[in-house]
């Protein structure tokens, strides 16, 4: 297809990243011509320079020709004026990122007005997946398949639990839970597993089950922590902002940090506890209740206080489930070996939306990819396909099929229930099918198959 980006910051070189690397034809639009020069060389993308709002700008970037534009500028209002010229001049589709929460209530509004085929707001997004990460305390990192009926839950083996030194294939046996374990990360190695791998204390596991499964496994290996009530939040952004309305919401005792009196009095319009005061201060942290709170999340602007806070919070508190939020992706391999809990990269998480929303429309051309997530910093990928009519691998048992070394067939959503597969599988029409695989640029089902 052809894309075109407007704004080349973080979020626009992710989405180039990985769309570049499918075959895209990208265009590329920004004001400053050395990041231009810089994405020119370093993907193969043409670049435009200057005012993405202009029309003369965005014909010469081709929007008459255009599939799809991407307005990710530091601007709401240039991304929305993007937008609407590039439907009047190209007709094409378009994404902006609105991130003011003053847009917020009237976001289907300006979708309608402007003919936005999506809008998305980083912090937003962000603010959702920490609340769902603090309905499941024991997991690191949770995504979802088939419509929320597959989860993929990441979570670390503690020391002493029963799963240490465990086979795989023991795993259903004891446990008795109904899960596929998909992928593993052993310090600096990734498995895909197979039955004999033995798990051990520290490993970050990967596995998919249903919501219901999941919450049973963890139950089954004595990993079934008590339900967060009380949130510590340091920083008081929009991403606090929005996360406080919907923790308040769910009936969780919210305290709020901000050293900043502006910030702090947006914050009070909220049914929140907020402490104006500096949490480098660690004494302040302990007349707050560090020590006793169920949760800890620091979100702060700066990565390097974000970290700092959440180290601390560990020596105080170990048993708080951690959220560290960094705005640099480059530095997940980095931060992955301290112990910061879940790591969130709201603008990464942008990236991937609108990347998946990409992938949905090449599914009209020859793709069927549903769904696509990075996991285990960026090694492996989890994938979601419908097996269609002239699906090559559908009414075959598993056993039976050619599949590519490092490609792991996790779950089946079928109309009737989840499905684990074993050898005798066969998937069938309809079906929601969830891979875990090393391999990159399967775009197809029948990519799977080494053939």
């Amino acid at each position: 297809m052809k894309i075109i980006i407007a704004g080349c910051g973080k979020v626009g070189t992710t989405i180039v990243e990985q769309l570049s690397a499918e075959g895209h034809e990208i265009a590329l639009i920004d004001r400053s011509i050395d990041v231009i020069n810089n994405m020119a060389n370093s993907y193969d993308v043409m670049g435009v320079v200057g005012n993405a709002a202009s029309i003369s700008i965005q014909k010469e970037a081709g929007v008459e020709t255009a599939d799809i534009l991407i307005a990710v500028t530091d601007s709401d209002e240039i991304n929305m004026l993007c937008c609407l010229v590039a439907k009047k001049a190209g007709n094409c589709r378009t994404i902006a990122r609105v991130r003011n929460p003053i847009y917020h209530s009237e976001i289907s509004f300006i979708k309608e007005e402007l003919g936005l085929s999506m809008a998305i707001n980083p912090e937003q997004a962000a603010a959702r997946e920490i609340s769902r990460i603090l309905r499941s305390p024991n997991a690191i990192n949770i995504e979802s398949f088939a419509r929320g009926r597959i989860e993929l839950t990441e979570f670390i083996i503690p020391d002493g639990n029963v799963l240490d030194g465990m086979s795989l294939i023991d795993v259903r046996k004891k446990v008795q839970s109904d899960l596929i374990i998909c992928a593993v990360e052993r310090g600096d190695e990734v498995f895909i597993p197979n039955g004999s791998f033995v798990l051990k204390s520290q490993d970050i596991v990967n596995f998919v089950a249903s919501p219901k499964d999941s919450k049973n496994f963890f139950k089954a290996i004595d990993m079934d922590s008590q339900k967060i009530e009380n949130v510590m939040i340091i920083g008081g952004g929009t991403i606090s902002y929005y996360l406080t309305r919907i923790l308040t919401m769910l009936g969780m005792k919210v305290k709020v940090i901000d050293k900043d009196k502006e910030r702090c009095e947006k914050m009070a319009e909220l049914d929140a506890t907020v402490i104006c005061g500096d949490a480098t201060n660690q004494e302040l942290l302990v007349e707050e209740g560090v020590k006793d709170v169920d949760a800890f999340i620091s979100l702060t602007g700066f990565d390097e206080a974000n970290i700092f806070f959440s180290l601390t919070a560990r020596t105080l508190n170990s048993k708080a489930k951690l959220v560290t939020k960094s705005n640099h992706i480059s530095f997940v391999s980095m931060i992955g070996k301290l112990n910061l809990g879940t790591m969130i990269y709201p603008k990464y998480m942008t990236a991937e939306s609108i990347v998946r929303y990409v992938r949905a429309m090449q599914n009209g051309v020859g793709s069927n990819v549903e769904t696509l997530y990075k996991i285990i910093k960026n090694k492996v990928e989890a994938l979601e396909f419908i097996i269609k009519e002239d699906s090559p691998v559908r009414d075959m048992p598993l056993k039976d099929m050619p599949i590519k070394n490092g490609i792991l067939v996790a779950a089946i959503s079928r109309r009737d229930g989840i499905i684990y597969p074993n050898g005798s599988t066969e998937m069938k029409v309809g079906d929601r099918v969830v891979l875990v695989t090393t391999e990159t640029g399967i775009t197809d089902i029948k990519d799977i198959l080494d053939i």
